[in-house]
């Protein structure tokens, strides 16, 4: 298929089509309610642009850097998981298709592809991996070495992963994968055939803390971005512990119901990073003028996760490109209306706040 539709929201319709059940709710769920997956799309919805008019935008230009990386816009592709589920290439087709977008991709510990294959698929691309830490940390240090080996960037370490949790529909299916996948970056030498991922994540550390950290950093040799943070004293503590930027993110309201959007929490961040480093925020981002109105609230860049999920569905490599350049033009678009030439032109003057009702049950994340 080469015809996609110019809208995500159709997008997002003919992979619901496409996908079986079992793909479909992996993608799709939130924790219990869904309260945090579908307020994280709401939230954007609160912030509404106030353009400037008659300024010169004939030199329009969506480039920005990440880390002191050229990205051809202010979108990176996120860290999740299993995307053999979405496609039969998985996360080859997700890496050639950022290289072909111009922008970083950040690859899930959780990945059906090891951090080396997806390295060799696209070997001039800018990737970052991701990490949870691992109660056994010698395998977390372990993994952060291969990161750096395969050419990988900076390290994203999560820490919104202290424990898994209990969700009301199809629990089972839901996290249950094919017989034939293989996770080959979160497995263990001696469980490296093993399908049942929830088993590999309940071996997640929680006894991590701000002092740990660093170890990312030292055992990779790359700078490390902490991914799950939602308050301004957070973040600040996580640059104090040497942090390299900070992603703001509720894991696409996966984890716990009932947590702040992204969108509110992101202000904050900002704020109290004051400058020190990088932010970037993922959740509920659904098109260009989500993208700016992010961006206009400090963040250096967003991370997209389940649209490029969408376009791998519906046309694989080619899909997921398609959903990307969508997602720059668009920001183009609203760039331009708003009177900036640059993406740190955009600021937080060009905003204004609205009441909007707050459907829980409306969108996704």
């Amino acid at each position: 298929m080469t015809d996609f539709p110019a809208d995500l929201g159709e997008i997002e319709v003919r992979a619901q089509e496409l996908l079986d059940d079992a793909a479909w709710e992996y993608l799709s769920r939130g924790a219990a309610d869904n309260v945090t997956r579908a307020a994280n799309v709401v939230a954007w919805q609160a912030f509404r642009l106030r353009p400037h008019v008659l300024r010169d935008v004939s030199a329009l230009d969506t480039r920005t850097t990440v880390l002191g990386t050229d990205v051809g816009a202010p979108i990176l592709v996120a860290p999740t998981a299993m995307h053999r589920f979405f496609c039969d290439e998985g996360e080859k087709a997700t890496a050639r298709a950022a290289a072909a977008a111009d922008t970083v991709y950040i690859v899930s510990m959780a990945a059906t592809t090891s951090f080396e294959d997806v390295a060799a698929v696209a070997p001039g691309a800018s990737r970052w991996a991701q990490m949870y830490m691992l109660s056994d940390r010698g395998r977390t240090r372990a993994l952060a070495q291969r990161a750096r080996d395969a050419g990988y960037c900076a390290i994203v370490a999560s820490v919104d992963g202290a424990a898994v949790p209990t969700r009301r529909r199809t629990v089972q299916q839901s996290l249950t994968p094919p017989e034939w996948f293989r996770f080959p970056n979160l497995a263990s030498d001696d469980n490296a055939d093993t399908a049942d991922v929830m088993a590999l994540v309940e071996d997640f550390d929680t006894s991590v803390t701000f002092d740990d950290l660093a170890c990312f950093g030292e055992w990779s040799g790359l700078p490390v971005v902490v991914k799950g943070v939602l308050r301004g004293d957070d973040a600040a503590r996580c640059l104090d512990a040497g942090a390299a930027a900070i992603a703001v993110s509720n894991h696409g309201g996966r984890t716990l119901d009932g947590v702040i959007a992204t969108a509110d929490a992101l202000p904050d961040v900002v704020d109290a990073v004051g400058g020190r480093a990088e932010v970037y925020v993922d959740g509920g981002i659904r098109n260009g003028v989500d993208v700016a109105k992010a961006l206009a609230l400090g963040a250096r860049a967003v991370l997209t996760g389940r649209p490029v999920l969408w376009g791998l569905a519906v046309g694989a490599e080619a899909g997921a490109i398609h959903v990307l350049n969508v997602l720059a033009d668009q920001v183009a678009k609203a760039m331009a209306f708003c009177g900036a030439v640059r993406v740190d032109e955009l600021t937080r003057d060009l905003l204004s706040t609205v009441v909007v009702a707050r459907d829980r049950n409306e969108g996704e994340t």
